[in-house]
């Protein structure tokens, strides 16, 4: 008797399985389209693609990056505007962002420079201070956490203040495009493969304290920081906010400043070794093997050519996690191609390992473009002159990631050599399996899950997501 009660309860939940399949599709000319429900079948027609039962790792979350230039491009709409922009980015029933990045101070995508102490030789912090915060990029986070109560935050400087970088200015290198842009001398460029940090005593607690005061500071404003990556980008010069380091004087800072001050104040923020933009597994495995910093390393985060060494490291330190931190972010095209290659990096971090995907730029204004000179794709475009709204391809590509997978999801298996599938189940036991075809032809495929199969064509260039 208990054995056919399991064989009808499964019966049961296949058939049930079958009526509750949704699945929605993209084109260029046809965005979030509602497909009609393919069935269970024992049959397979077409491409078969097995989706393993076997988990891999957990999602934190999914979303994109808070920036100055977005909110100020949204204080051009009404409420009424932008609280529909908030909603659809960020309410479980639309995109369901998740897990944001924001930034500590300056970005190139921030207004200015500044830091959240700008008094030199400050190193007591007692000038700290949120304010300007208060007035920009807070708003933003609270405008999301309306629609997302959840959502989490992790967050990295671009800079640290001026004051503690050895040329004492924000820059790293000289703005040849717009000269005296940034009022950084050809002089006092940054060298790599240098520290831009000044590696003494009393700016290393101080920077310490900094970040240790930046999180309390959040967290009394309602908005804990998950994780923090100690500097964007520490490969590069740019004539933007930035700061080089080298590995070893990263993992010094952590080892014995950054750590163990998180220790003494009670700080629970997980502490990562990031945005690492180097393809040289060899350049992170300098950190993450240091005897004094290795036990408050928490993972690692990976941009830009960080792709390629990710392969590497997610497999030699399996205990750590690894984070994709910024999208690559085009030249403002916000066009079908962008979409797609957003998919390839989509598909390549959390094949390897990542448990964070994190967007770029989520709105822009109709320039796109920043201080710098830099114009960039976004998810949303906001016409500030005629007060109108635009989603881009990547917007509803993200819709399809994120829509239904949560906080908590492992990835399911898939094959390896096959960059167009992703799988993820929730930990109500809800599938959801993501889909690309980025060829000029139809695609006939066949979804095997535990023998049953759903047989689906993906018409060229189209982005897929199906639930059961």
């Amino acid at each position: 008797m208990k054995k056919l009660i399991i064989i009808l309860c499964f019966e049961l939940c296949m058939v049930h399985s079958a009526l509750c399949i949704d699945w929605y599709s993209t084109t260029a000319d046809n965005c979030w389209k509602r497909e009609k429900a393919a069935k269970w079948v024992s049959t397979p027609q077409g491409q078969v693609i097995t989706i393993e039962t076997q988990q891999a790792q957990v999602i934190d979350g999914l979303g994109g990056t808070f920036n100055e230039l977005g909110w100020d491009a949204l204080c051009a709409l009404d409420e009424a505007q932008r609280q529909e922009v908030m909603r659809r980015l960020f309410s479980p029933e639309e995109c369901n962002f998740s897990y944001c990045r924001i930034p500590i101070g300056a970005s190139d995508f921030g207004l200015n420079f500044y830091s959240l102490n700008d008094v030199a030789d400050d190193f007591e912090m007692i000038n700290f201070s949120i304010a300007r915060d208060r007035h920009i990029l807070l708003r933003y986070i609270k405008a999301a956490q309306q629609w997302h109560p959840g959502l989490k935050i992790w967050a990295s400087p671009w800079s640290p203040p001026a004051w503690m970088k050895t040329n004492n200015h924000y820059a790293s290198c000289y703005d040849n495009d717009t000269p005296n842009h940034n009022g950084l001398p050809r002089e006092l460029e940054l060298e790599l493969p240098t520290t831009g940090f000044k590696m003494q005593q009393g700016y290393l607690k101080a920077y310490a304290l900094y970040f240790a005061k930046f999180v309390r500071a959040y967290a009394a404003e309602g908005v804990p920081i998950t994780a923090i990556c100690i500097q964007n980008e520490p490969c590069s010069t740019q004539k933007y906010a930035s700061c080089t380091w080298r590995p070893e004087d990263m993992s010094y800072f952590v080892g014995n400043f950054l750590g163990p001050r998180f220790e003494q104040d009670g700080i629970d923020t997980d502490i990562y070794f990031g945005t690492i933009n180097r393809d040289n597994p060899a350049f992170t495995r300098v950190a993450l093997d240091d005897p004094k910093a290795k036990k408050y390393w928490r993972g690692v985060g990976f941009q830009w050519d960080g792709k390629g060494a990710i392969p590497y490291i997610s497999k030699e330190y399996p205990h750590l996690k690894m984070m994709h931190t910024e999208a690559e972010c085009g030249n403002g095209s916000n066009d079908w191609g962008a979409a797609e290659h957003t998919w390839w990096q989509m598909s390549h971090y959390l094949r390897h390992g990542a448990s964070v995907f994190s967007y770029w730029n989520m709105v822009l204004d109709q320039h796109g473009t920043s201080p710098w000179g830099w114009r960039q794709n976004s998810l949303i475009t906001v016409d500030t002159q005629h007060k109108t709204v635009t989603y881009h391809p990547e917007f509803y590509l993200m819709k399809h990631l994120c829509h239904s997978v949560v906080p908590g999801a492992h990835r399911l298996v898939t094959p390896m050599d096959n960059d167009q599938v992703l799988a993820f189940v929730n930990p109500d036991g809800l599938v959801t399996i993501v889909l690309a075809n980025r060829s000029n032809e139809a695609q006939s495929l066949s979804l095997n899950y535990q023998g049953r199969y759903l047989n689906i064509n993906l018409p060229p260039h189209s982005f897929h997501s199906i639930t059961f």
